[in-house]
């Protein structure tokens, strides 16, 4: 019963982290446009503007048409769409349609197939911010390390689980020996036993009062042989 409501709590714990995430996440897609709002730069073509490691967060909602020539833009490369790059707009090569080149700023010059033609097709959103070096953490979290991370996160919830049942069960240990210790330390009222020890005080009071009387009356024999005493002395 115990291992049952174990796992219950540890699949709640699990289940209560996902629902976050996933709303956390779905949350920022709304608010930046666009599917991943976060990426992590993997080379060194925008140095100084940016850091291998730094992360930059995209705003998706920026129009490809508003695009500026000094602008850093994210995009797929329009040769295979395979790899996404982060470059600085350096011209405009057509309006119709809309059409940039880039070029890395610690780039040479620009290179055709991943610099341009860069069309709305390849547009992903336009760099809003830049957090520096905390991409650092990605590389943590790569395999197998990320898996190892996430065991020690459910084993906590485990553990906590398990914790949480001990304490439970001390607290009713401890509240059921204070409850049999206290009727321990309650003595009930014996009837009979009472109607004795009231018997006995009733005796003993015409007893105290006899022996009282006879006191009473030794004393006095005392004083008038006393009297005749000093009579007899006086004559």
């Amino acid at each position: 019963m115990a291992k049952r409501s174990i796992s219950k709590g540890v699949i709640k714990d699990i289940a209560i982290v996902v629902i976050a995430v996933v709303v956390i996440w779905l949350s920022l897609q709304a608010v930046f446009g666009t599917q991943n709002p976060f990426y992590v730069v993997a080379s060194g073509s925008m140095i100084p503007a940016l850091e291998v490691y730094d992360i930059i967060v995209i705003q998706g909602h920026d129009p490809f048409e508003e695009v500026q020539v000094g602008d850093i833009i994210v995009f797929d490369r329009p040769s295979d769409h395979n790899r996404v790059i982060v470059h600085r707009v350096e011209s405009i090569l057509n309006e119709e349609p809309f059409t940039v080149r880039t070029q890395g700023d610690a780039n040479p010059s620009f290179i055709r197939g991943t610099d341009y033609p860069i069309t709305e097709e390849e547009y992903i959103g336009k760099v809003a911010y830049v957090i520096p070096q905390v991409g650092y953490i990605t590389q943590i979290l790569k395999p197998p390390m990320n898996y190892i991370i996430i065991a020690i996160v459910i084993g906590v919830m485990i553990i906590k689980q398990f914790a949480g049942k001990k304490k439970d069960v001390q607290d009713i240990v401890s509240k059921e020996t204070l409850e049999e210790l206290s009727d321990i330390g309650e003595v009930e009222a014996d009837s009979e036993y009472s109607a004795n020890i009231d018997k006995l005080d009733i005796s003993e009071e015409p007893k105290q009062a006899e022996e009282k009387s006879n006191d009473d009356k030794e004393k006095s024999n005392d004083d008038k042989e006393k009297s005749n005493d000093d009579k007899e002395n006086n004559q």
